[in-house]
């Protein structure tokens, strides 16, 4: 099953048989992927009296609750209500779910302890600009990314200058495997989610940051078509499931 793509003048298309995944997914116990100081998720059968909600303990069905944290705990998606005195919720925020995207992958560097994804480095290593979401994978990209505990880590955070670029020049939807665009701890200042979304001089209400991704060795840099999921939560953010379809120049 392809999809035709025409962008920048060429045509392309995408099998949408051969998703690639670069969400994290999240299950009980402490090896999960965790940040901002909060305790592993967990998924447990309800329990009423006597009666357990799981099969194996008796009962006709599986019925789980499930606690998680959006920001803390695996892949997510988050718009500009993450940051806004206004009630932004995700769910109304983001109306399309397919988008041009590039993939990178950058060493950030280093600048007084902290390691940053500078815009000299982003700019570099564009394979192609105005596409309308970024995917930015950071070195080293080991499959400890996926259970990581960021949390007093001071991972890799993304220049403010960065953001104010993105928000510039149409990236509508910046995805990167770091638990936030921001230092760990930067005093409240949130300076790239500012630049990013422009609130509030100019609030970007369709924009996206999709954080904790992890994107697989395998995958290229180059263009690709973006399917962003989430879940239909009256929230500020939304576990995601992002999805990438190679694009591949027809002859």
């Amino acid at each position: 099953m392809n999809l035709s793509v025409y962008f920048n003048g060429i045509n392309y298309t995408a099998d949408l048989l051969k998703p690639i995944d670069l969400s994290i997914s999240l299950h009980t116990g402490a090896d999960n992927v965790t940040a901002w100081y909060v305790d592993p998720p967990r998924i447990e059968p309800v329990r009423m009296g006597d009666w357990v909600g799981e099969v194996a303990s008796g009962a006709a069905v599986n019925f789980r609750n499930v606690y998680i944290n959006p920001h803390g705990h695996g892949t997510h998606t988050e718009c500009v209500g993450h940051i806004s005195k206004e009630n932004y919720s995700l769910n109304k925020c983001l109306k399309q779910f397919f988008f041009t995207a590039a993939v990178i992958t950058v060493t950030p560097a280093e600048q007084n302890g902290d390691q940053v994804i500078l815009l000299e480095t982003i700019l570099e290593k564009l394979p192609v600009k105005g596409t309308q979401a970024l995917v930015i994978r950071t070195l080293p990209n080991d499959q400890s990314k996926c259970s990581r505990q960021y949390s007093n880590t001071n991972p890799p955070f993304l220049e403010a200058a960065a953001a104010a670029w993105m928000a510039a020049n149409g990236i509508d939807h910046l995805l990167l495997d770091t638990p936030s665009v921001d230092k760990e701890q930067d005093g409240g200042k949130l300076s790239a989610h500012h630049a990013f979304w422009k609130y509030p001089e100019a609030t970007r209400l369709h924009a996206t940051i999709s954080e904790l991704i992890y994107v697989p060795e395998s995958v290229k840099d180059g263009l690709y078509i973006l399917n962003l999921q989430i879940t239909a939560l009256e929230n500020d953010a939304s576990p995601s499931k992002p999805l990438l379809f190679e694009l591949n120049p027809q002859q």
